[in-house]
């Protein structure tokens, strides 16, 4: 019996998963066409009848990173708590599921940036760019609620917390993950919330 064909998106799928698994275990400069085609066990011309260049894939490698990364900060627990608590759950969140991940998707974007590939960092920043707005908009909720002062710079704050993240995570996967991720994210979201939240005042 002939095994029935995958449909597009399905064998797309499959090959940018493909990519990301050879990523993590070769680096981005030894990712191949020839590997990606044997890793899912078809032909390099299979392969390129979905694709056009191994650039495509990783274009669309990118946008999984996106939907998941945006889909990590989703806004929909704004409504049970204050907008700090709400970004706080949601990064511990995040954190927790990039420690499920190992990781991945922060080290994709690492080893994407360092091919050198304009149009790909291109790619890459907007998609940075998406995310760190998505944070923005929390924070500024958490003005608008008074738990964050107005004088903060919230691009600037919003960045940090990207920077804080990525960073994170960098030294994780570098120290084989010789540490407890969402630990070490508490301790830093900690300074971060009392760099930003309204100082008190002594009363007389």
């Amino acid at each position: 019996m002939a095994r029935k064909r995958k449909t597009t998106l399905a064998r797309q799928a499959e090959i940018v998963d493909a990519a990301r698994k050879l990523i993590i275990k070769y680096g981005s400069e030894h990712l191949t066409v020839r590997r990606i085609a044997k890793e899912i066990g078809v032909s390099e011309g299979a392969l390129y009848r979905h694709f056009k260049s191994k650039r495509d894939i990783l274009f669309l490698l990118v946008e999984h990173i996106e939907q998941n990364l945006l889909g990590d900060i989703g806004l929909d627990r704004e409504k049970d708590s204050s907008p700090l608590l709400a970004l706080d759950g949601l990064l511990r969140d995040q954190i927790s599921s990039i420690e499920q991940r190992r990781g991945v998707s922060f080290q994709i974007i690492a080893e994407i940036i360092s091919l050198g590939d304009r149009k790909l960092n291109a790619k890459v920043t907007g998609a940075i760019d998406r995310y760190v707005q998505r944070i923005e908009e929390m924070l500024h909720r958490g003005v608008e609620a008074g738990e964050i002062r107005e004088e903060i710079d919230l691009v600037a704050a919003a960045s940090l917390l990207f920077g804080l993240v990525q960073g994170l995570v960098n030294m994780w996967a570098l120290s084989d993950y010789g540490f407890n991720l969402e630990q070490k994210f508490a301790s830093a979201w900690g300074v971060f919330r009392e760099a930003v939240i309204p100082r008190r005042t002594d009363t007389v």
